[in-house]
């Protein structure tokens, strides 16, 4: 009778483990972001760019804006976003599937945030978690010869402080 016992409380215990195991669902995607991302965020789709009402596709490396009345997804911003500085501008984390669809609602919910530029952003952030964004950005910068693949020499993501391509 305790063999039984045993066995099934063996049983039971088991499918709790593997129940609880596959509902725990965890995405970090810290070394996707660019430097120039918000800290704080351990998951980023998107971000949002009240200043110039647009979009950055944190997976796909790609800004997403406005033009000729369709939305367009580009590596580099437009020239007519010659003035803006991803580094000093604020950025709003949205996760939400292809959020331009519902623009409207992003852009009236963030509105007070544009010409904001007190946000602390990866790059400038010594959080034991950004080490990596961190340790690489300085070591690039050092002139070091391990740099990541898609930064340059100067320690940039591939975008000059504007965000637009070198």
């Amino acid at each position: 009778m305790k063999k039984i016992i045993l066995t099934a409380a063996i049983l039971v215990s088991s499918l709790t483990v593997k129940i609880a195991s596959a509902q725990i669902s965890l995405s970090i995607n810290i070394g996707s972001q660019p430097a120039w991302g918000p800290v704080g965020y351990d998951h980023v789709d998107y971000y949002y760019l009240p200043d110039i009402d647009s979009y950055y596709d944190i997976n796909a490396h790609q800004y997403v804006y406005f033009d000729n009345n369709t939305w367009v997804h580009g590596a580099a911003l437009p020239p007519r976003f010659g003035n803006y500085d991803v580094y000093k501008s604020y950025k709003v984390v949205v996760n939400d599937r292809n959020p331009w669809v519902r623009n409207d609602v992003y852009k009236r919910k963030y509105a007070s945030y544009r010409g904001r530029h007190d946000q602390v952003v990866i790059r400038d952030s010594h959080d034991e978690k950004y080490r990596n964004h961190y340790v690489e950005h300085r070591t690039v910068r050092r002139g070091d010869v391990k740099h990541r693949a898609n930064h340059d020499n100067r320690g940039h993501d591939g975008h000059d402080d504007h965000g637009h391509r070198n």
